[in-house]
């Protein structure tokens, strides 16, 4: 993972008045939240106190784990070590404002910011397995035509410590039920940021999350537990290949410039060619794929012409394709598209050989499913 350099971190701790004397009055918005810090940023922080740096591995680690809220409850390092830090940085929470279940099991859980805003997450049991789908921002500026949360508009980007607070309050959540892992690094088996943003628009603050989330010291996720998707910002693409080792999904949703443009206002900057030339390059692990998501809507993109070059312009690209067939709703006049025109153009796909699998919308009855996501204010 690509860590920032010294002199941008001295930047940022300078620009946030993060290492104040002991002496001087530190107002809790001026203090540094370390939810927002990767390990060598934290060490550089520390250095910046005058406290040992060495003391960085074991302050993250507490951090990572679900209910570190309180510095006093620092046990592993000295009171003195705590006492600056309380004095110089803070250690922000999220707590759910809601939760709703789904009769699936799914849970969504709205999460009210310290600006007011509404983030919302979507936990996906499996059996014993469990999937966290992670918002990137308030709102969405990329408008996609079938999706909820572009009809939101555009709010701020989050914080890394926004998106990593996402994961440490489903734990919490979770320990709270009683579910049992052993340790709360198995809690959460897959991270997929698929919920409210352009995981790609926010992208520094992205790599900073994924480098909290997957250092060893934190909580671990692997390259192959974590995924991040993008409706096609293909220099980005480019920049995750270099900066990041995950998976990659694209929201591709049409084959055809016309029809995606239509869809996907994003198309009309990064076509179909560039965002697909894109995937090629990007480089995965042994066996690894990329996966192509794909709604399915009727009479726009669900036609077997559309499966027929879907499957010409994918050939070269390791990949799967989810099928999903539109989750309607009643601000929108889009439609599902019957139940056999979803298997012809699977069938297409798949006598093409390409593993192609209809999923089947979780939460859909809490408005969690894909696209549905909207950060109700009222809550």
């Amino acid at each position: 993972m690509v860590g920032s350099s010294k002199r941008a971190l001295k930047n940022f701790l300078k620009y946030h008045a993060n290492y104040a004397p002991m002496h001087m009055t530190s107002t809790p918005a001026s203090k540094t939240d370390l939810r927002n810090l990767t390990l060598p940023q934290l060490v550089d922080f520390l250095d910046s106190l005058d406290l040992p740096g060495s003391r960085a591995r074991h302050i993250m680690a507490w951090l990572m784990r679900p209910n570190s809220h309180d510095f006093n409850k620092m046990a592993e390092v000295k009171r003195e070590i705590r006492d600056r830090l309380r004095a110089t940085a803070r250690l922000t929470t999220l707590t759910p404002a809601k939760v709703e279940v789904s009769a699936d099991g799914t849970r969504k859980y709205a999460f009210r910011l310290d600006d007011g805003a509404v983030i919302e997450s979507v936990l996906i049991p499996e059996g014993d397995r469990h999937t966290l789908c992670l918002s990137s921002q308030v709102g969405c500026a990329m408008a996609c035509a079938f999706c909820l949360t572009g009809r939101m508009g555009f709010t701020r980007n989050l914080q890394p410590g926004e998106m990593v607070n996402q994961v440490l309050a489903v734990m919490e959540d979770m320990v709270a039920r009683g579910i049992d892992r052993g340790t709360h690094r198995e809690l959460i088996n897959n991270l997929v940021f698929m919920g409210m943003g352009e995981p790609l628009a926010n992208y520094d603050n992205l790599i900073t999350a994924l480098t909290i989330l997957m250092a060893e010291e934190g909580l671990g996720f692997s390259q192959r537990r974590v995924t991040v998707s993008t409706c096609g910002i293909a220099p980005r693409i480019v920049d995750l290949g270099q900066d990041a080792r995950v998976n990659l999904a694209i929201s591709l949703h049409a084959a055809d410039d016309d029809i995606r443009s239509a869809l996907m206002p994003v198309n009309k900057s990064y076509g179909v060619a560039e965002l697909l030339e894109a995937c090629r390059g990007y480089p995965l692990a042994k066996k690894g794929v990329i996966l192509m998501e794909y709604i399915l809507i009727k009479d726009i993109n669900d036609s077997q012409e559309q499966a027929r070059s879907l499957a010409a312009k994918l050939a070269g690209i390791p990949c799967r394709i989810n099928l999903l067939p539109y989750n309607e709703s009643e601000q929108l006049s889009y439609a599902r598209p019957a139940e056999h025109t979803i298997l012809a153009f699977q069938k297409i796909l798949r006598d093409a050989g390409y593993t192609t699998l209809v999923r089947q919308s979780r939460g859909s009855d809490i408005s969690a499913a894909c696209g549905q996501l909207a950060g109700k204010a009222g809550l």
